[in-house]
């Protein structure tokens, strides 16, 4: 059979990009689809892939912002060519799902969020310090959107979320059912030191949304030294709330944040994720994880026993958890052990056994066979 996988866009290097690059070695032979690729922010395993962009790919060459762009999307994504192939997984936190296909092929879509601006529209414009003629202008923009992101919810056969919070979102975004498939976490590039530097790390970008700012604050009360690693619009604010504990580094190569998440006393993930990879890279390296309590934290930080949630979004309740860490005698064994139940190959196996059972439920439910190659 014909496969092809469909990406939202390649603007970043960030978690659900991680997932295309585990997708894309599990079927090393499917062209993947996306409406603007910006090649130098791939994953390294993603390099040397067959993308095939849209027709919006000339115009983010000439240097169009992505926001400006965004009515265009949903037609950028239903124009992307998918006739020839018999199964299509998409990983979709935007647009990816409503790609066409053939009444024949079986849509698989893996979901990281039905498309958060649209329908939480009101958090989004705050969090992203919009203005009023901003938000003035977006608003019924977000409103076709939202209009658009109904009206597809139906295009894939079946749905993954990527989380447990994510499933109970596309319930009530979309009135359908889903199952969790956790993503792929590479533990095999993370390391234990059995010493620890009295540090603790957040590696993010630095996004409204991501709540850095609850860490900077929190540190500055605590006095205590805080690494970030990451990049993003945020970075200048930060830069001059941190006092002198906290340090900004950037954007860093992966074998350099191995050896802070090695080296860290504990990680900080101070957002709600829909579900964040980083926790785990984080216990894979022996390091306890300080959470809030929301989103995909509930499903990859065991509280008491790979790392702290706490139940506030706000510094003094962030603080509060670090002072608890602190007190906690943490086994490094069962930190990794935690990490490697969500290991690539694991999700692999359980990925690929999952496709398998929608393609048989896809055959028999639709009265056809996906075809063969």
């Amino acid at each position: 059979m014909k496969v092809a996988l469909v990406h939202d866009y390649f603007f970043q290097a960030g978690g659900a990009e991680r997932v295309m690059e585990v997708l894309h070695e599990m079927f090393p032979d499917a062209p993947i689809f996306t409406t603007v690729l910006r090649r130098e922010t791939l994953w390294p395993r993603l390099r040397s892939a067959d993308i095939r962009t849209s027709w919006l790919q000339p115009l983010a060459r000439m240097g169009v912002p992505a926001r400006a762009l965004l009515p265009l999307y949903p037609s950028a994504i239903e124009r992307l060519d998918l006739s020839a192939f018999d199964v299509v997984i998409s990983n979709s936190s935007a647009f990816a799902k409503g790609v066409i296909v053939r009444d024949d092929a079986c849509h698989i879509c893996y979901c990281h969020t039905p498309m958060r601006f649209a329908w939480s529209e009101e958090a989004y414009t705050r969090r992203e310090r919009f203005g009023a003629v901003t938000r003035s202008v977006l608003r019924p923009i977000l409103a076709y959107m939202r209009r658009w992101d109904w009206a597809t919810r139906h295009r894939p056969f079946t749905y993954f979320g990527n989380s447990s919070a994510v499933v109970q979102r596309i319930a009530a975004t979309y009135g359908v059912a889903s199952a969790v498939m956790h993503p792929p976490v590479d533990v095999s590039r993370c390391f234990v030191n059995e010493t620890r530097d009295d540090f603790y790390l957040v590696v993010s970008r630095l996004s409204p949304y991501k709540r850095i700012d609850l860490a900077v604050h929190a540190f500055n009360m605590l006095g205590k030294r805080l690494v970030i690693i990451g990049d993003g619009p945020d970075a200048q604010s930060l830069q001059q709330l941190a006092g002198p504990n906290i340090s900004l580094l950037g954007r860093l190569p992966d074998a350099d944040v191995a050896r802070y998440y090695a080296s860290a006393r504990g990680f900080i993930l101070p957002g709600e994720e829909d579900f964040g990879i980083t926790p785990l890279e984080a216990n894979a390296s022996g390091c306890p994880v300080i959470a809030f309590g929301a989103g995909g934290a509930l499903d990859t930080v065991i509280d008491g026993t790979t790392g702290v949630l706490f139940p506030e979004s706000t510094p003094t309740s962030l603080a509060a958890a670090v002072v608890q860490c602190e007190r906690q005698p943490w086994d490094i064994r069962t930190l990794r052990a935690h990490a490697e139940s969500f290991d690539e190959q694991v999700f692999k196996e359980r990925m690929g056994r999952a496709i398998s059972h929608v393609i048989a439920r896809f055959e028999q439910e639709r009265g056809g066979v996906v075809m063969a190659a």
